[in-house]
This record gives C-alpha cells, sequence and structure tokens, in this order.
C-alpha cells in the first residue's frame, strides 16, 4: 500500500500492485500511480511516499485501500513516520521515500524515491499473484 500526506496533512493512500528497486547505492525504490487515478497529484506534490507493506492478514485493507474512492483511511491506525508519510500499524514492512524525481511512463507516473527510513516487522506477506490473493506455501 502506498500513503502520503498532502500539505494540510490528509492522508492519501492506494493499493498498489508491486514496488521496484531501482538502486542500492544510492538506496532509491519506484512505484507507478495511474495518472487516473484520483490521489496521483497529491503524491506527486507531497514530495515523499511511504510503501507499506501488508501481512496476509491484511487482505481487506487492502481490498478497500483499492475500491474505496472516499475515507479509506477512517478507522484505520496509522502514525506519521519520520518525512510525514502515514505509516499503517501492524504492517509488515515500510520504506520512507523521499520523492527525488518523476517520471512519464505510458499511462502512469512514476514515482523515484530515495529510501529514508526502513522498518521490517515479522509475519508472512500478503501475497497478490496472477489476479488474486494467494499465500506463501
Amino acid at each position: 500500500m502506498l500513503t502520503t500526506r498532502d500539505r494540510e496533512g490528509t492522508p492519501h493512500g492506494l493499493t498498489i500492485n508491486a514496488f521496484s528497486s531501482l538502486s542500492l547505492d544510492p538506496p532509491l525504490v519506484m512505484v507507478a500511480i495511474d495518472r487516473g487515478c484520483t490521489s496521483v497529484e497529491a503524491f506527486e506534490a507531497s514530495g515523499h511516499y511511504a510503501v507499506n507493506i501488508l501481512r496476509e492478514e491484511q487482505r481487506d485493507l487492502s481490498i478497500r485501500f483499492a475500491e474505496l474512492a472516499e475515507g479509506r483511511f477512517t478507522g484505520v491506525p496509522w502514525r506519521p513516520g519520520v518525512i510525514g508519510s502515514p505509516v499503517i500499524q501492524g504492517v509488515l514492512g515500510v520504506l520512507e521515500c523521499r520523492t527525488v524525481q518523476v517520471v512519464d511512463a505510458g499511462d502512469h507516473r512514476a514515482l523515484i524515491g530515495a529510501v529514508v527510513e526502513v522498518w521490517i516487522g515479522q509475519g508472512r506477506p500478503l501475497i497478490f499473484f496472477n489476479s488474486n490473493y494467494t499465500a506463501l506455501t
């Protein structure tokens, strides 16, 4: 799940299928957001984002942030990360990133972020493969 906050402090988030490691030195990751997404401007303007890696028992949260147009954060416990992006309580891991470049890529905007903070917890990851949720065996 990808999260950020706008200049007024309002949290924004959406479910993403994947993120990619781009560089180890410096540590960079890339996420892509559909240009038609209503929150793409908030992600670009904020200058930061967090990749919240969900646990397998957080499937409902993944679906909620993929389907709800409004109120995604209602009742969802989170805290501001070190650079301000929402960090969802109970996730498996978090990569907090400062956006260093935005690239047009077909019908998406790719946000390249410098990783400024990493947190890794315990548990099993939520996996989405072949258009369905699945589990590690």
